[in-house]
């Protein structure tokens, strides 16, 4: 069976729901509502939803280890299900595409991100998919680490529920068209939002 394994990450603490590095959790959250789906835990140490996204048999994955160590739950995942490293798109934050910018693509390196580092190495390889969710660089002289525990700004949230509804989308178009279709309509088309990020 042709199923995709579709991880959004994120840290599992009640106090980290709003994190900018938790957007990837938001992201499959969404695409589980519109699967009408509610997520299981699976002994793999993930939040999961099997089922059909945009009519394609796929897992929704939370892997409710840290992000440092999303690899393993990913992998386990993989096994579990069969699905070859080709069929796993990962939804991550990513400091260096602008906030309200979506970025898809595959492999390549993991820029310092501690839980696509975690799944290169768990999987064996980067030829993977991501959905690379802009949040932007930090202001002034923040710690790049800070910044993306903190929640997102008040000028950031009134665009976030779109933003996190477009990644959604570009993970159905990545399923259904594939990514070159969907580099060419999401890439082409940055969102000028209400203002700069605050």
């Amino acid at each position: 069976m042709d199923r995709w394994l579709i991880a959004g990450l994120g840290n599992p603490r009640p106090e980290d729901v709003g994190n900018r590095h938790n957007v990837g959790f938001m992201v499959v959250d969404e695409l589980a509502a519109r699967a009408g789906a509610r997520f299981k835990a699976h002994r793999a140490g993930a939040a999961v939803v099997e089922g059909r996204v945009a009519g394609v048999s796929a897992v929704l994955a939370k892997p409710l280890s840290f992000m440092n160590l999303s690899g393993g739950p990913c992998k386990a995942l993989a096994d579990f299900y069969k699905v070859e490293p080709a069929r796993v798109i990962v939804v991550h934050d990513e400091l260096d595409v602008p906030y309200g910018a979506l970025r898809a693509k595959s492999g390549g390196g993991d820029n310092g991100h501690n839980g696509l580092k975690s799944i290169t190495k768990s999987l064996g390889t980067r030829d993977y998919l991501r959905v690379r969710f802009g949040i932007g660089r930090p202001p002034g002289r923040m710690d790049p680490a800070a910044f993306v525990l903190r929640d997102f700004g008040t000028a950031e949230r009134k665009d976030l529920p779109f933003l996190v509804d477009r990644a959604a989308d570009v993970v159905e178009s990545l399923l259904t068209k594939g990514l070159e279709a969907t580099q060419n309509a999401f890439h082409a088309s940055d969102l000028k939002l209400s203002g700069p990020p605050r």
